[in-house]
């Protein structure tokens, strides 16, 4: 799960290792190993649309559009959007093998506005969720295009085994989604700045650096049969609420910056692990 942390004390969980570019010379920001495996050189990965018509821009937004490709402009992944398929149920958000779910509800005062969670099969994902936390986002605050592009552009591309470019608040924009900031459109306190609304050439050139080969099989479905979502043994606590103490997270196995950045490890059995990265608000 990954978290954000944005200003005026509220965070995102984010579900990612901790990797960042010092410079725009070189893409550097692969989410450890993790991919998807597939037997092609390029492939489409599907999104479940789980979400309300609030946010219905944003999603066909990031699987490309006439004036903002998004995703799609890399070389390597295009992105389709069908029904979802999270059982129904918003709040767990349960996942589908082979897809991410993308989901929207009021998650409450937790302290984050996105969650991206993937499940892995050693380096392969196999299938993803995405969260968005309406309790923030039906404040004045945060609903705003700009918020609302960032965030589910930047949980979307941790689902491609995506790290951050950068994990600064308060220095200038990269340019990127995958760049933190307390200021998306750029404009607050630069009219000049850059807007981190979209992604950018770097986050192209990755993806190219992480898919650049090939597997003997496939974790992408390319049809995804009624209810294929994961058993319950294999997907955690997927459905529990996140919160700062709970156990849901597995085995804390590394903790810096004084608490604020953890990382856990939870073994699903069979194969399966589910690892959660936390970077908690001050």
């Amino acid at each position: 799960m990954a978290k954000i942390d944005y200003r005026g004390g509220i965070a995102a969980l984010l579900l990612m290792a901790l990797a960042a570019l010092p410079t725009r010379v070189q893409a550097n920001h692969s989410w450890g190993n993790y991919h998807w495996a597939r037997t092609t050189a390029s492939f489409t990965l599907k999104l479940g649309d789980n979400v309300s018509g609030a946010w219905d821009p944003y999603l066909l937004e990031i699987a490309g559009s006439a004036l903002h490709p998004d995703w799609t402009e890399s070389t390597k992944l295009d992105l389709s959007i069908v029904a979802g398929g999270a059982s129904g149920n918003l709040r767990r958000c349960l996942p589908t093998a082979g897809r991410v779910e993308v989901c929207n509800t009021t998650y409450g005062n937790n302290g984050w506005l996105g969650v991206a969670s993937i499940w892995a099969n050693g380096d392969h994902i196999t299938q993803a969720t995405v969260k968005l936390n309406d309790t923030y986002f039906n404040t004045a605050t945060y609903n705003t295009p700009a918020w609302r592009r960032l965030v589910m552009c930047q949980e979307v591309g941790h689902a491609f085994g995506l790290d951050h470019q950068d994990e600064t608040f308060s220095n200038p924009n990269l340019g990127t989604c995958m760049d933190y900031t307390n200021d998306p459109s750029g404009t607050l306190a630069n009219p000049d700045q850059l807007s981190n609304e979209y992604p950018n050439g770097h986050d192209y050139d990755q993806l190219i650096t992480i898919y650049s080969h090939t597997d003997s099989s496939t974790t992408v479905a390319q049809t995804v049969a009624a209810g294929n979502a994961m058993a319950a043994h294999e997907r955690g606590n997927a459905d529990e609420p996140e919160h700062r103490g709970t156990s849901q997270w597995g085995k804390l196995v590394r903790s810096t910056n004084n608490g604020r950045t953890e990382s856990y490890e939870l073994d699903l059995g069979r194969g399966q692990k589910m690892i959660t990265h936390v970077i908690w608000a001050e």
